[in-house]
């Protein structure tokens, strides 16, 4: 469902249009004038416009340019009764997405607004990323004081042509990292090329970076450019390069230094001008030890380089990036809370072993279990296992200091486990690794229901998360 504006100063248009929108599952606006327009888009959320091209009170192209001129990032389809070669390409010029004469047909408009809705999102891309060029931060990204200092180097190093390496581990974000790098220098307007080393084949690595000429090998039936080639003026990105082959470090090294590439099976030496970035969550210094990475490439890899913490060490994050995910799902601005208490407090606690591609994807099986509907709760998470364990040295649950009574003990647990869940019986039992069933039982003595003490049946040390050994 997609939220659309109809501007005419004709009622009887608009009524059709909402008629025809509602049916196709849309919420609609209406608007008289550019004027009134340009209050909804103030106002709502709007993915859409529909505008006819001639009003009393301005005209449809003045909204266009309005619209462009605040970054709204909604696509616009004008119609209008009096259909020129002349005014249809003065619209398409200015960047309206379509342009549908009256009388239209249903099966045309439905058509001209799937498309643009396809556009929609390739425009609220083009904004985010000319902001981030211009150096303002990526939404939910840059905002805990470690990943507030990476912006603040890659911003720097843009303007240099300096190699950078990015570290960290698998996802949290060091292609996000090089693509700011990329967008906030001077080559933003050409080429951004990424390649996974990884995920080709090692027989085959040194044809897809530097090309091969015709017959080099079986199935080269023609000449092809490698990837240092495609990327033109661009920036080439090596993500994964720890796990290039040793037999192509010597030869990327070779580029490297030499500024040219030969193409396998060829002689001739072709420059290359591009710029390289790489990354990998590989300890590249301990390979380089271990004979399995080349340490003069290291070096001239890590001209610059910048690390990225894991997700578990900027906690304060998560909430951000969730709020940026949602955006990313919806293609709209997502307002106010998108996250319960208790579901910031569970996710605060999760140690997210995938850092922020994990994060992303619990977003979005919430999402897609919740209908698209916010605040997301701890219920929505709850498949992630209720509360992650404790930090090390720390205590999830409070203990006694001495002169333990064993069912006061598990009246105290049960209580604090519910606590950490906001009240989810599911997950406090997850939580204190007990079927649902005993912990029915359990919450029976929390509730003064009676029952023999349980302090033989429970295994205590199973609760005791994060308590340390010699408390024991």
């Amino acid at each position: 469902m997609a939220q659309i504006l109809i501007v005419d100063d004709e009622e009887k248009i608009r009524l059709i249009l909402q008629l025809m929108l509602v049916a196709a599952g849309h919420q609609v606006f209406e608007a008289e004038s550019g004027g009134a327009a340009l209050a909804v888009l103030e106002r709502e959320a709007v993915d859409l416009v529909i505008s006819d091209m001639r009003m009393e009170g301005g005209d449809g192209l003045g909204l266009l340019a309005a619209i462009r001129e605040r970054e709204l990032g909604c696509p616009l389809i004008f119609i209008t009764a009096f259909a020129t070669l002349d005014s249809a390409v003065e619209a398409l010029r200015l960047g309206a997405a379509d342009y549908l004469v009256k009388p239209f047909a249903e099966k045309d408009v439905l058509l001209a607004v799937e498309r643009a809705l396809g556009v929609r999102r390739l425009l609220a891309e083009n904004i985010r990323l000319r902001r981030e060029a211009a150096g303002e931060p990526a939404s939910g990204i840059f905002v805990s004081p470690p990943m507030r200092k990476v912006h603040e180097l890659a911003l720097k190093v843009a303007a240099s042509e300096a190699t950078v390496l990015v570290t960290g581990e698998s996802g949290t974000g060091k292609e996000v990292v090089a693509r700011l790098i990329h967008q906030a220098s001077g080559r933003r307007h050409n080429r951004f090329v990424a390649v996974n080393c990884a995920a080709i084949a090692p027989n085959l690595i040194e044809a897809e970076l530097f090309g091969h000429e015709r017959g080099a090998f079986t199935g080269a039936d023609k000449a092809r450019a490698g990837k240092f080639e495609f990327a033109g003026e661009g920036t080439l990105f090596l993500d994964e390069i720890g796990e290039l082959p040793v037999e192509a470090q010597a030869k990327l090294l070779r580029a490297i230094q030499e500024k040219s590439v030969q193409r396998v099976g060829g002689n001739e030496e072709v420059p290359i001008r591009c710029r390289l970035l790489c990354a990998t969550n590989k300890d590249l210094p301990r390979l380089v030890g271990e004979g399995l990475f080349r340490e003069d490439l290291y070096y001239r890899l890590a001209v610059f380089p910048i690390h990225l913490p894991p997700l578990r060490e900027r906690r304060q994050d998560i909430a951000p990036l969730v709020r940026h995910c949602l955006e990313k799902l919806s293609g709209r601005p997502v307002e106010g809370e998108i996250l319960t208490p208790a579901a910031q407090k569970l996710l605060g606690e999760y140690p997210w072993p995938g850092n922020i591609r994990e994060l992303f994807n619990a977003v979005e099986r919430a999402m897609i279990l919740k209908g698209g509907a916010t605040p997301l709760s701890s219920d929505d998470f709850s498949y992630l296992g209720g509360a992650a364990p404790a930090p090390a040295g720390e205590e999830l649950f409070r203990l006694p200091a001495a002169g333990i009574d064993y069912e006061e003990l598990q009246r105290s647990i049960v209580r604090q486990s519910l606590e950490l869940t906001a009240g989810n019986q599911s997950a406090a039992a997850r939580l204190l690794r007990v079927s649902r069933a005993r912990f029915r039982t359990l919450l029976g003595l929390l509730e003064g229901e009676g029952g023999e003490p349980q302090a033989r049946t429970i295994q205590v040390h199973r609760i005791f998360i994060g308590r340390k050994r010699d408390e024991g």
